[in-house]
């Protein structure tokens, strides 16, 4: 039996068609960018994390154009996590 394998790799991921997938999970804040104290969250230890609203999207995340708000002072993990790589794919697959 072949099980059939959802295909992430088109349509091709650019900034026109980004879902900012990225900005509604946990990012910890493990580096100073200078990310603006009302853009911080504490988790349950004590780590500094991304605050993200009620609706789950990240409070740096402008709502309309989905554009990151701070991108000169994003945290690393935002830095690192690049567009089109297979976790940005794999986050857009299981949001639909």
């Amino acid at each position: 039996m072949t099980i059939p394998v959802k295909d992430i790799t088109s349509p091709e991921i650019s900034c026109s068609n980004c879902q900012a997938c990225c900005c509604r999970l946990e990012v910890m804040i493990i580096s100073d960018t200078g990310v603006p104290e009302r853009h911080i969250a504490f988790d349950e230890w004590g780590g500094e994390t991304m605050r993200r609203l009620e609706d789950g999207w990240c409070s740096a995340l402008d709502r309309e154009t989905f554009m990151c708000t701070i991108y000169d002072n994003r945290p690393w993990i935002c830095r690192e996590f690049e567009m089109g790589s297979y976790e940005c794919r794999a986050e857009r697959a299981d949001l639909g």
